[in-house]
């Protein structure tokens, strides 16, 4: 900054300036507290702590999720959560609760309660500091006890504590936060808020939110808006609000970032026609309004909620910008923890691989909070068979975020050595075969018996039998009389629950039925015949997604169908994806005890007439054929 030469007259004018110039300094290094003031370059040797702050049925809970953390003015650190009661569900009887640390996250005390549901749901925590007077505001969202799984009327509450979170007021509803008709849905954060430290709004308190209006007749409206205190949370206002009618973008679980040019970066995720990205809007007015609606963004990560976290600044001395992103990296699955960064203020960001890998296992919500120094933590739901089996807390230095990933540990080790049955496409893929099954008569020739115990083939991962996003068909002729249990004729590519990528196919006669699942873009669409069919006789059976239909065909008629998404059974094969097993699950569950005979996967959808060549005449029809097992022998 430059002045002007004063005359003489204006010396009280020069000092007048020059104390407001120092009053500004002053008020910027308040409102950034003491992470701005320990902010140091990344040069200690890289390190990571980890430990699990809330594990399930800890402290009397069956289950703890959506991580929300903060540094208070003196240094206390919040880590607060969803307490659930009953299960892991998002209703029913919830807490929000609370630990704390007194050594930048090193160790944490007992659970506290901030605010008991007593049957009802209390959830969604969206904790502020204001740097200027000390204290912790808490804003959330509160519901009744009855399930609301499909939406439901949720309202905005606000608490505050003046003592780093010993204690707590009261929670005061916030209706000024909330118009009457967003009436079908309501949620804040969750994840940290943030106070505005440059420009003409420094001081101001922001949240992200968003809400959706159903009228019970006409479309729903979905939204997604700001929340903005400028009296330290003790009165609220809406601020930059936009809308969505038409599900080209739902932008929803809003996180916040103040710009260094004094703008607010609100990134969302974003559950329209957009999958596994974000969306992104900015304001330039302190959050009253978007200066244009949302629109998504290349960052590629499943439908789940992310987190922001600035980590370096260049108008506060350091040598380059960098905000940190939190979310699981995989495109469609909730696996594989990540933090990545932007150096252009959140114009673009890291792909997966150059990000850091925290987990590499199921995980979910997350959030971020800066320590000391180069300091910073990961606050994040993780788990070795869900995401949601706890809450881990790793603090770690900004070096750590350099070093590298290794290999995704879902990548499947080469296969063991062992016998084969041939492939007659042109692939000519090696199919294995365990258990020490042996041929039988078979449909055509011979087929291959399997005893229900540890026999099996396995088709190790290969782009001939990647069906990917396109059309298919598979089928097999298969024999058997069990009356019990699940018996799996093919699996492929992964299992899991949720929005994991998979396709199978398996025969449950303990439900009488054939059924088979595909799991695309976060949907899974499953068909089932109306019978087992294990009669002891051959059965043809056929599994094809044929211009946007999921079909199940048996004996050459159409028994199942089902409108199927577009989207890919192998997307985020970089992550690990395995090739197709024959006669069990993936995990070895669900073995079948029969025979089979004839397989084969095409990467497009067969006609109905080729099928039937197929099953009256076994002829060897070609076009875009990746494998045919004949089972004629095993060697």
């Amino acid at each position: 900054m430059t002045y002007a030469p004063e005359k003489p007259r204006g010396r009280r004018r020069v000092i007048r300036r020059w104390t407001a110039l120092i009053l500004a300094t002053l008020l910027t290094a308040s409102l950034a507290g003491p992470a701005l003031a320990g902010r140091v370059p990344a040069t200690a040797a890289p390190f990571v702590d980890e430990q699990v702050l809330f594990g399930q049925n800890d402290f009397g809970y069956a289950c703890f999720r959506i991580p929300a953390a903060v540094r208070a003015a003196g240094g206390m650190v919040l880590a607060f959560a969803e307490g659930r009661v009953k299960d892991c569900g998002d209703d029913e009887d919830i807490d929000l609760v609370l630990r704390r640390s007194t050594d930048g996250g090193r160790t944490w005390g007992p659970l506290q309660v901030v605010s008991e549901g007593n049957g009802s749901t209390h959830g969604n925590p969206v904790p502020i500091v204001d740097r200027r007077t000390g204290r912790v505001v808490l804003v959330s969202t509160h519901n009744g006890p009855a399930p609301c799984p499909n939406g439901c009327d949720r309202d905005p509450y606000v608490q505050i504590s003046d003592d780093d979170g010993a204690t707590w007021s009261a929670p005061r509803e916030m209706t000024e936060g909330k118009p009457p008709e967003w009436n079908f849905w309501y949620a804040t954060g969750p994840m940290h808020g943030i106070q505005l430290t440059r420009g003409p709004h420094a001081g101001r308190l922001i949240v992200g939110a968003n809400h959706e209006s159903y009228d019970g007749v006409g479309p729903h409206v979905y939204g997604t808006h700001l929340l903005y205190s400028d009296d330290g949370g003790r009165t609220w206002h809406i601020g930059a609000t936009s809308a969505f009618d038409d599900g080209t973008i739902i932008a929803q679980e809003v996180t916040v970032t103040e710009l260094t040019d004094g703008r607010v970066y609100a990134l969302a995720r974003e559950r329209g026609t957009d999958p596994g990205h974000r969306a992104y809007a900015i304001s330039s007015d302190g959050g009253e309004t978007f200066d244009r609606p949302f629109k998504t963004l290349d960052l590629a990560m499943p439908d789940v909620q992310a987190s922001t976290l600035r980590l370096r600044a260049t108008d506060e001395g350091d040598a380059t910008d960098r905000i940190l992103v939190s979310a699981p990296a995989h495109p469609v699955s909730r696996e594989a923890m990540t933090v990545r960064s932007s150096y252009d203020e959140g114009r673009t960001w890291q792909t997966w691989d150059k990000g850091k890998v925290f987990w590499w296992g199921p995980a979910a919500y997350s959030d971020m909070v800066e320590l000391d120094g180069d300091e910073a933590a990961l606050y994040y739901e993780a788990g070795v068979s869900t995401p949601y089996e706890s809450i881990r807390w790793a603090r770690f230095n900004e070096a750590y975020l350099a070093t590298p990933n290794g290999t995704p540990p879902g990548i499947p080790a080469p296969p063991a050595p062992g016998p084969k049955t041939p492939d007659g496409s042109p692939a000519r893929n090696p199919a294995y075969v365990r258990g020490g099954a042996q041929t039988a008569p078979g449909r055509f020739g011979k087929g291959l018996t399997l005893d229900g115990v540890d026999d099996r083939v396995e088709v190790p991962f290969d782009k001939s039998i990647d069906v990917g996003g396109g059309d298919f068909s598979l089928m097999t002729w298969f024999r058997y009389s069990d009356t019990t249990g699940s018996h799996a004729l093919l699996w492929a590519y992964r299992m899991g629950g949720g929005t994991t990528p998979q396709l199978w196919l398996r025969a449950e006669p303990a439900s009488n039925r054939i059924r088979a699942m595909i799991t695309v873009d976060r949907f899974n669409v499953s068909v089932q015949s109306a019978g087992a069919y294990n009669d002891g006789q051959w059965h043809h059976v056929v599994l094809q997604r044929a211009s946007g239909r999921f079909v199940l065909r048996v004996d050459g008629v159409e028994v199942a169908a089902a409108a199927v998404p577009p989207g890919s059974v192998t997307e985020g094969k970089e992550f690990g994806v395995d090739g197709i097993h024959v006669g069990q699950r993936l995990d070895g569950v669900d073995r079948f005890r029969g025979t089979l005979d004839e397989m084969r996967v095409y990467k497009r959808a067969l006609s109905t007439a080729e099928i039937e060549l197929i099953r009256s005449r076994n002829l060897p029809i070609g076009g875009r054929l990746g494998l045919r097992l004949s089972q004629e022998h095993v060697g």
